[in-house]
């Protein structure tokens, strides 16, 4: 899942047509229609959604000018799942408008919050690991984005839901140095050192806050081409020089070391010049991302 989509959350679509016209789809009467963008779309039309990816939607009513609070349940919509089928967003039930105004809630990947302000959460310490039918690729898996409408009415028409990436996440591009010899080879393998993987999550404000007791693990790249790697962590901060990024290539591993702190929403890019001696190593911050792809 990487841009945009857009669905009506109704269980049936009715299609109104005639002769050399195109045909209509007519939502049912009552059912609350949502417009979703991904943190970088840029077009109304874009989506790279698969077949099978889930969200998740709440929904909660206002009593005068303020909206319920969000819960585990008793709120208006709870923890709806909406699947994707490669063409359509088909909701596990339909939810319709109140006569009060909505906060309006959405989530990726979608799972069972055991809590509103503190469900326990990990990133994946394998994301190189690919997708499967049954299973999102260990990169999408630790990707969590949120979305909040708030103060919809039916009057609007629409809820419009704009995605934000809620963790972080570092790029890393490898060079070759003066010295370094042949190719960076299939079984090239990064690792990114002294991180905790494990967070709560706290649905109602969109935050994800760093397991305050957790283990740092070190956690496998994925590979998106021959020179380039990413991960996607929690967001935190490395105050002391510690192991960074582990390069494992013919048999040498190229360590380094360094300090950094990972905003939220933020990617992260960063060069490491290779050369035949694993001491030889020049690390490089570059720029930072919002909402990336």
């Amino acid at each position: 899942m990487k841009k945009i989509f857009y669905f009506l959350i109704a269980a049936t679509l009715l299609i109104v047509g005639c002769e050399n016209s195109d045909n209509i789809p007519v939502v049912e009467d009552g059912v609350i229609q949502i417009e979703v963008l991904h943190p970088s779309a840029t077009r109304a039309t874009e989506t790279s959604f698969e077949n099978g990816d889930v969200i998740g939607l709440h929904a909660t009513e206002y009593s005068g000018d303020f909206a319920a609070p969000l819960q585990i349940s008793g709120n208006w919509a709870n923890n709806v799942a909406t699947t994707f089928d490669g063409a359509s967003w088909t909701p596990a039930k339909k939810i319709f408008w109140s006569e009060n105004r909505m906060d309006v809630y959405g989530y990726y990947p979608y799972m069972t919050p055991t809590s509103i302000d503190g469900h326990h959460w990990s990133v994946q310490l394998d994301q190189s690991i690919t997708e499967t039918a049954g299973a999102l690729s260990g990169y999408e898996a630790s990707d969590f984005l949120w979305a909040k409408a708030e103060s919809a009415s039916k009057d609007d028409g629409s809820v419009r839901l704009q995605f934000k990436h809620i963790c972080s996440k570092l790029v890393i591009k490898l060079v070759k140095g003066e010295t370094f010899e042949g190719e960076f080879l299939d079984n090239t393998v990064v690792y990114l050192h002294s991180t905790v993987p494990t967070a709560s999550i706290n649905f109602e404000k969109g935050i994800i806050s760093k397991d305050i007791y957790g283990e740092t693990a070190p956690i496998k790249a994925r590979r998106v081409s021959n020179d380039t790697f990413e991960v996607i962590l929690i967001p935190q901060s490395i105050h002391s020089r510690l192991p960074f990024v582990e390069i494992e290539m013919n048999g040498i591993a190229y360590m380094t070391y360094d300090l950094f702190s990972y905003l939220p929403g933020v990617q992260y890019n960063v060069s490491i010049t290779l050369n035949s001696s694993p001491d030889q190593i020049e690390v490089e911050v570059g720029g930072s991302v919002d909402n990336w792809e």
